[in-house]
């Protein structure tokens, strides 16, 4: 499937996002070992976290869509059962990389599977501290498929991240869930907190502590997890994309409602500000995730000088701020963005591509790019998604600034994290048609 954008001439409405895809996975994990059922409202429905649904099912959970909400009964920490079968989770790192350190404490062996995207994903930034603890998992150089055999202890460790990520810190934390002592997590570079406040609303007893700009988390091994009721936020990163077309577009003026604003996800925000962007944020509130209506008005961008620091909390929306560089006044420096390259796509080198597609000047380096902005940009182009949602949205946002006919190429991949993205740039007055 393709997508075909002609140029907008300006934005105007407002739509309600669909929900976080990284909570989404989370609150399927922890419900289905909670003791008694959970409900969840706003669930994402994308491919990536179906699979997630799919696994726990096939490990004897029983979870009930009943349309606007999802039923979990939970089975209780030791309740699950040896699949009968490989636990594919197609292109769903989130999936493979939390269900990792989970089933490492199990009594039962099962294997993890993926798509040929996924199978060439790195896993051995898992396979390390999950092995520290006593887990019996291996893999065939370091990518998909794992193998995890049953154990009959793990151990509780003290482990500092050699790199910003949330899933190696949920993997791990997962896994002290099942340790006969207390796990421990040492970021140096924060990085999105969702497994901890998740953590919080199921009962378990987590620390946070802040120490010589270090975080270090700490978990005691639970008896129980308590059932809850959730409901799941817009999803921040898909949000980004329709945040960055309001600024861009002449004449644009939208509101995203209900939009999760969880700090250690909202680094775009502060970059797109210090960029010149005209944001606010309004209908402010704080469940166990804070939310807002994000309203978003044209603004004339300008150039700047990346911090690396705020790099692992922007990761997934890297893309989409090379594409708000590209529309912005100034040369646009960024570094530090190695992770880019281990994505579903090397993204650095798939929005490299895109980029130079539409026209823009880059220079790229191993670990970044400079981007100039305000380019002679070409029309009627045609890109490559590169089997990568984000770059797929990200490339149809610029596309939708180009004169002629544009066109996206295998948008398929789109249904992993926004199946209505099409529907919803329509309903902004984005000319997107798929085909």
């Amino acid at each position: 499937m393709n997508l075909k954008l002609l140029k907008s001439k300006n934005l105007r409405g407002q739509v309600i996002i669909p929900g976080d895809k990284s909570i989404s996975h989370r609150s399927i994990i922890l419900s289905s070992i909670a003791e008694g059922t959970s409900e969840i409202s706003g669930f994402l429905k994308g491919e990536d976290c179906l699979a997630t649904i799919n696994a726990f099912k096939k490990m004897g959970v029983k979870i009930e869509d009943e349309g606007k909400k999802i039923y979990v009964h939970g089975v209780g920490l030791h309740g699950l059962k040896k699949p009968i079968e490989d636990l594919d989770l197609g292109n769903s790192g989130t999936s493979m990389r939390l269900l990792a350190g989970l089933l490492s404490g199990q009594k039962f062996s099962s294997t993890l599977i993926g798509d040929s995207s996924l199978s060439s994903r790195p896993m051995k930034r898992i396979l390390e501290p999950l092995q520290k603890m006593g887990a019996s998992i291996f893999t065939k150089d370091n990518t998909a498929p794992l193998t995890i055999k049953a154990t009959n202890k793990m151990s509780g460790i003290s482990y500092e991240l050699p790199i910003a990520s949330a899933q190696v810190k949920s993997c791990i934390l997962l896994a002290g869930l099942y340790a006969d002592s207390n796990t421990q997590v040492i970021e140096n570079h924060l990085t999105r907190d969702h497994t901890e406040k998740m953590f919080k609303k199921f009962g378990i007893e987590i620390d946070e502590i802040f120490e010589n700009s270090k975080k270090i988390i700490k978990i005691y091994p639970p008896q129980k997890l308590n059932p809850s009721h959730i409901t799941i936020p817009g999803d921040f990163s898909s949000a980004s994309f329709f945040i960055v077309a309001g600024l861009i577009i002449p004449n644009s003026e939208i509101i995203l409602k209900n939009v999760g604003i969880n700090s250690s996800r909202t680094a775009l925000l502060k970059v797109l500000i210090e960029m010149g962007a005209n944001i606010k944020m309004n209908n402010i509130k704080d469940d166990y995730e804070k939310t807002a209506d994000i309203e978003i008005k044209s603004s004339n961008l300008e150039a700047i000088v990346l911090d690396e620091e705020l790099v692992p909390n922007l990761i997934d929306e890297l893309p989409i701020l090379f594409i708000a560089a590209a529309f912005a006044s100034g040369k646009t420096i960024i570094r530090g963005v190695e992770e880019l390259k281990t994505k579903e796509s090397d993204r650095l080198e798939a929005m490299s591509s895109s980029l130079g597609i539409l026209g823009v000047e880059i220079k790229t380096y191993s670990d970044g790019i400079d981007i100039n902005g305000k380019s002679s940009l070409n029309s009627s182009v045609t890109i490559d998604s590169f089997g990568d949602h984000r770059i797929a949205m990200a490339s149809s946002i610029a596309c939708s600034m180009l004169d002629g006919e544009n066109i996206i190429k295998n948008i398929e991949n789109i249904q992993t994290s926004f199946p209505k993205f099409t529907e919803t740039c329509s309903s902004l007055g984005i000319k997107a048609e798929s085909f």
